[in-house]
């Protein structure tokens, strides 16, 4: 197969761990300064904790598909 048998786990490991981390470090770490004042001060809480959350569960589903077999 091309690229390999596992391909969708180890694209899904890439893109639910690029995605936990960029939505918690929005959370913890903010810009420190302000670009424009098109952009948020802050990144809003409760969308990035659910984005985190749907990112490590897919990371963490990808890494179980990829040790398991």
């Amino acid at each position: 197969m091309f690229l390999g048998e596992d391909l969708l786990a180890w694209l899904t490991l890439a893109f639910g761990a690029a995605l936990f981390v960029g939505n918690f470090l929005a959370i913890v770490k903010p810009p420190a300064k302000q670009l424009d004042e098109a952009n948020l001060e802050r990144a809003p809480v409760v969308r990035s904790v659910v984005y985190a959350g749907i990112g490590l569960v897919a990371a963490v589903w990808a890494l179980a598909s990829l040790i398991s077999g």
